[in-house]
């Protein structure tokens, strides 16, 4: 069954997708259901980081469904409707508050290139695989899209990937800088529990005003809002979590942050 699974163990919400029969292929409906699960955690104040990964050892996501591209796509209505859902699904990690963490093993094709490209730290173990098969395929990959990857791994990098669609593995995607680490896969999962960890034991306010600053870096002069970014460091500074950082450094000891 192809569905999104969704957990939460105390600060750290993860959102699996499961479609094991077509190596973690996303559906029309699982593409609806992402932006959903991903503003669901942001609203939950429990939540302090969140992890997408795929289920199984084979894939992090193989792309889109194509099987499904025949009637999805048959028109220009329904391929707007499905072009509109991907896109929401790459936007919505993008306009999250909390960092999210793209857990990657196996395939990451494809649509879920795009996806991993869309979160702010990419770790993957040494057996994953990359490609950008758009070319092979021949569709169509629009300029917010590529933008996003040249903003990660520059437009050198970008365009091999595109013009080449050739398949790439965990240390050319090292080299390219769009993965922060790779680990053999028995360690996975604990390099990625360190991250979460880390993130979560950080005051929330000051991870929120970076993230969204790092952003504002990358977007275009006439989308950014530097207003915003100012006034969010100032409400970290104005923040009762500053206070708090301040006496736990003195008093040496970890510091009990409340994102407020």
């Amino acid at each position: 069954m192809a569905e999104l699974l969704i957990t939460k163990k105390a600060a750290v919400g993860t959102i699996t997708i499961s479609n094991p029969n077509k190596m973690n292929a996303m559906s029309v409906q699982m593409w609806m259901d992402l932006p959903k699960a991903i503003r669901a955690f942001d609203a939950d104040p429990e939540v302090r980081v969140i992890v997408i990964t795929g289920q199984g050892e084979k894939a992090f996501v193989s792309g889109a469904d194509i099987s499904q591209f025949d009637t999805l796509r048959s028109s220009p209505q329904t391929q707007q409707d499905y072009e509109d859902a991907v896109a929401d699904s790459m936007i919505a990690p993008l306009e999250c508050s909390k960092p999210i963490i793209a857990k990657i093993r196996g395939f990451c094709f494809g649509g879920g290139l795009g996806l991993a490209a869309a979160c702010d730290i990419r770790i993957c173990s040494e057996d994953s695989t990359f490609r950008m098969p758009a070319a092979r395929l021949g569709l169509g990959y629009g300029h917010t899209g590529i933008k996003r990857f040249t903003d990660v791994i520059g437009l050198a990098n970008a365009t091999d990937i595109f013009v080449t669609a050739r398949r790439f593995d965990a240390p050319d995607a090292l080299r390219m800088g769009f993965v922060s680490r790779v680990c053999a896969a028995s360690e996975i999962d604990a390099v990625v529990d360190q991250y979460t960890q880390a993130i979560s034991e950080n005051a929330p306010l000051t991870v929120a005003a970076s993230k969204f600053i790092v952003r504002q870096v990358c977007a275009h002069p006439d989308e950014q809002d530097l207003e915003r970014a100012v006034e969010m460091v100032k409400t970290c500074f104005a923040s009762e979590d500053f206070k708090e950082g301040r006496a736990a450094f003195m008093e040496k000891r970890p510091a009990q942050f409340k994102g407020r």
